[in-house]
């Protein structure tokens, strides 16, 4: 199996929610928190939200949202009377500074990995048009030939469009690249159904769709010489 190109999501594959400005803001409405239970939370309310997906709901829809973050500070004990507060707050914070501002620090040298094995990457996220700056903010920027932003491009995954215009900027057939996100039917579906191959992030390894799955990013450069190997 030939692959030319990998293209990724971006939140909850390459940037991730800053824990560090979440959980204050959790212990301020009664909610103590800690790391390992914060990540479990969110891997809960992110399955929901997968759900959602599932069921016709788009990702980026404003009460799909809502939803996720309500469910993801019920999952780390926020008290029934203050999600509304925490989500308020949050909302307010993510509009000064967005909430997916952490980055693994084995990612860059993953991605440094991988273009050195020959591939181009690329981004597509569905975002709020502040992706590039969020990903130029996290200093990887340059590891990119562009960074597909669905509210600046009018469509967003999991419609195959977005994926194939990727694929066209680049100059190569849909089966010509891989696509890396987190979401099955907003990622992995919508990647398969353009003509990509596809791989899912499960960081707790306790997902079970029919695809290909990986810890993270630095486990990528691996994965790829596996699949270069494939019939």
């Amino acid at each position: 199996m030939t692959m030319k190109a990998i293209l990724f999501d971006a939140g909850n594959t390459l940037v991730f929610i800053d824990s560090s400005v979440v959980l204050p803001i959790l212990e301020e409405h009664g909610a103590h928190v800690e790391e390992a239970r914060f990540r479990e939370a969110e891997f809960s309310a992110r399955r929901k939200l997968t759900r959602r997906v599932e069921e016709g709901a788009w990702g980026t829809e404003n009460h799909i949202w809502k939803e996720y973050f309500a469910n993801l500070f019920r999952f780390a004990g926020v008290p029934e009377e203050s999600v509304d507060a925490v989500g308020e707050r949050i909302r307010e914070v993510h509009e000064e500074r967005h909430l997916w501002s952490y980055m693994d620090p084995a990612t860059p040298g993953a991605l440094d990995r991988l273009d050195e094995a020959g591939y181009r990457m690329a981004i597509i996220s569905n975002a709020d048009g502040r992706v590039e700056r969020l990903i130029e903010d996290a200093g990887i920027r340059d590891r990119f030939e562009f960074v597909m932003d669905s509210e600046l491009e009018g469509v967003e995954k999991p419609d195959p469009e977005i994926f194939l215009r990727a694929c066209r900027r680049m100059g190569l057939k849909p089966g010509e690249s891989l696509y890396v996100g987190d979401l099955y039917g907003v990622d992995v579906v919508g990647a398969r159904n353009a003509g990509l191959e596809a791989v899912l992030l499960d960081p707790l390894g306790r997902l079970d769709y029919p695809v290909d799955r990986i810890r993270d990013v630095s486990a990528l450069p691996a994965y790829m010489e596996q699949l270069s190997h494939r019939p």
